[in-house]
């Protein structure tokens, strides 16, 4: 039996769709590097007139050492009690717990010292604490 074999076709690409859409892409880069053309503005910025207001310098600075003793305001307690803690602060404070609250330690200072400081002061309900990025070292 005899078959009837197909002609074989070549295969080619069409060019000319991607010839086109080369020309599109080319027509929207030149058309939009037009408008990133960039334009300053004069701005006349009102001033303030009036007086500064004053600030508050107030705060409150624990200090805590090497071995552990607090100081509050450079005042060091006699003992490293959390009683005499929260008693330095409550004087120191006034009962102003909106003032802010420092604490800073020593590199070689426990880590227990640090979080019972900030657990007291929390206690007294002092919102405004800080941990400096550099901590102090005793020399």
């Amino acid at each position: 039996m005899k078959f009837i074999r197909q002609p074989v076709e070549e295969t080619t690409v069409n060019l000319t769709p991607l010839i086109d859409v080369v020309f599109l892409l080319l027509i929207f880069f030149m058309v939009s590097t037009t408008f990133t053309k960039e334009r300053q503005l004069v701005i006349d910025l009102p001033e303030a007139v009036g007086e500064a207001a004053m600030e508050d310098p107030l705060q409150i600075e624990i200090i805590i050492s090497a071995d552990g003793e607090y100081s509050v305001n450079g005042q060091r307690l006699v003992n490293r009690n959390l009683t005499t803690l929260r008693k330095a602060l409550i004087e120191v404070s006034d009962g102003n717990t909106d003032l802010p609250l420092i604490i800073s330690a020593d590199k070689d200072t426990a880590y227990q010292s640090v979080i019972s400081a900030m657990d007291v002061a929390g206690q007294l309900g002092f919102s405004k604490q800080s941990l400096p990025i550099k901590a102090q070292s005793s020399q």
